[in-house]
C-alpha cells in the first residue's frame, strides 16, 4: 500500500493499493482514477506519486528475492 493524503485532509492519511490507480492527472489538483472507476483528489504530485509506487515495487520485489534466497539456502 502507499500513503496518500486526500486534498484539505493533510493530517488523514490514505492507504491505497497501486494495483487500482489507472491514471494520475493534475489539473491543477492531482486526480488520481483507479480501475473501480472512483477518483480521489490528493495532495500529492503525480511525481510524488509515482515515486511511491515505484518504491513500493521495489519493496515487493526485494522480499519475493529475499524469500526465494531463503528458500533455496
Amino acid at each position: 500500500m502507499i500513503t496518500l493524503h486526500r486534498l484539505g485532509h493533510s493530517t488523514e492519511p490514505l492507504h491505497l493499493n497501486p494495483d487500482l490507480i489507472t491514471t494520475i492527472e493534475a489539473h491543477p489538483d492531482t486526480v488520481v482514477t483507479l480501475a473501480t472507476g472512483s477518483k480521489l483528489l490528493v495532495a500529492e504530485t503525480p511525481e510524488e506519486i509515482a515515486d511511491a509506487v515505484k518504491s513500493w515495487r521495489a519493496e515487493i520485489l526485494d522480499e519475493a528475492f529475499r524469500r526465494r534466497q531463503l528458500v533455496e539456502a
